[in-house]
């Protein structure tokens, strides 16, 4: 039986609820029929499209409890084991009508230093020295003056390196680029940065209004502030720089995109149609930008309301709508598509033996924890909740979790 961690009480009582849950090891746990989805996107993505410069976006609908964001969790899980940086938030939380606060939000949690200090160590390959004999908290030139190295050749090489990686990049903004040769320079110890000059530099970068751009001109940037007009070319360089810096690349997943048509918030953030529309245009302009950005892949998450409604939804803004649409509809689902239908998705793929699988694995998971009382479904619920799923219930996910919370194998 699964050996379960008491840090995952509040995964736990998630999952009971029917929510995915947070924790990796209890996600995995319970992944049962998504195998041949997440295993398709890991290999023709993670592994053969992005890695070598390709980009794309792709939208996951279905039902509530359908599994939209347990796929979402799965496949961020899946490209951090394969040398990803990812990226997660809720369309509750984080304004999608304003761009410049997604690039915001993205560039937060990637950790630009983190980065940066990636794209140090790969400077110090290049000039063919060992990152790790370095040592922690060390600047290269400081291990380099130790051996006797740190001569003008060396000092000459460094800066070549910084302006091949960021100043003389073509697809790296300018001011993002001279931003990040600096704070790479002082990670690397030369050229040398003051404090105070570093902090200046990460506060613009983190998008501070507070930041007089005469302070960054005395550094030889020529800066502009950020908005959502500058931000997606932003995005673009933070994409590069993160594979730059020895990521494979930059997946970004939005949940709760639903929200955007609600018409009561759940969130801290109230969608107006204004903001609505200018959610939709913003999406809009980032599908005709994505093919300009490499190393980048975007999941949003959303109810079958955002595709099916046509006065609120993505049908409401025709200009979103025409670029992800799917034109020709086949009998069989569709991996490569724009739009991932999980409601279809489950007609092919959960039968009533894959739902038994499923119910079996989170009776276990949900025991590990619970001194036994949850109790797998037999074929003959499996059977009915498969019919229940096609006459327009709930997701077949959630409705396994219910049964198994139910404790008992003739209730779903």
């Amino acid at each position: 039986m699964l050996q379960i961690s008491s840090d995952i009480t509040a995964s736990l009582q998630k999952l009971l609820l029917g929510e995915a849950p947070e924790n990796p090891e209890l996600l995995d746990a319970v992944n049962t029929g998504n195998e041949s989805l997440t295993s398709f996107i890991g290999k023709h993505y993670f592994t053969d499209y992005l890695p070598q410069g390709g980009s794309k976006i792709k939208f996951i609908t279905g039902r509530p409890g359908s599994g939209k964001t347990h796929l979402s969790r799965l496949l961020c899980a899946d490209a951090d084991k394969n040398g990803y940086l990812t990226v997660s938030f809720s369309a509750k939380n984080v304004c999608l009508y304003d761009f410049r606060e997604i690039y915001l939000e993205i560039l937060r949690q990637c950790d630009i230093e983190k980065v940066l200090s990636g794209c140090a160590d790969a400077i110090i390959r290049s000039m063919d020295y060992d990152p790790a004999q370095v040592g922690e908290g060390k600047a290269f030139m400081d291990y380099l003056s130790e051996k006797g190295e740190a001569d003008a050749l060396s000092r000459s090489e460094i800066r070549t390196a910084l302006r091949s990686f960021f100043t003389k990049n073509p697809r790296l903004d300018n001011s993002f680029a001279c931003c990040c040769s600096l704070l790479t320079g002082s990670i690397l110890g030369h050229p040398v940065l003051e404090p105070s000059n570093r902090e200046l530099l990460l506060k613009y970068l983190y998008g501070d209004k507070t930041v007089k751009l005469s302070q960054l001109r005395a550094l030889g940037l020529s800066p502009s502030r950020i908005t959502k007009y500058n931000a997606r070319h932003l995005l673009r360089s933070l994409a590069e720089t993160v594979h730059l810096g020895g990521y494979s690349g930059l997946l970004i997943c939005v949940d709760d995109m639903e929200q955007v048509a609600a018409k009561s918030s759940q969130g801290i953030i109230k969608y107006t149609k204004l903001r609505r529309d200018d959610t939709y245009e913003s999406i809009r302009q980032l599908i005709d930008d994505i093919d300009s950005m490499r190393y980048i892949m975007f999941l949003f998450a959303c109810g079958r309301e955002l595709i099916d409604n046509e006065s609120s939804g993505f049908k409401s803004y025709p200009a979103l709508w025409m670029r992800i649409q799917n034109e020709v509809v086949g009998s069989r689902f569709n991996h490569f598509a724009d739009i991932l239908d999980l409601d279809r998705y489950a007609d092919q793929a959960y039968t009533p033996y894959i739902l038994c699988e499923m119910s079996s694995a989170l009776a276990d998971a949900l025991n590990s924890s619970a001194e036994g009382v949850y109790s797998p479904i037999g074929e003959e619920t499996a059977l009915s909740l498969t019919d229940r799923a096609r006459y327009g219930a709930l997701g077949l996910p959630y409705l396994v979790n219910r049964a198994v919370v139910e404790g008992c194998d003739d209730h779903a």
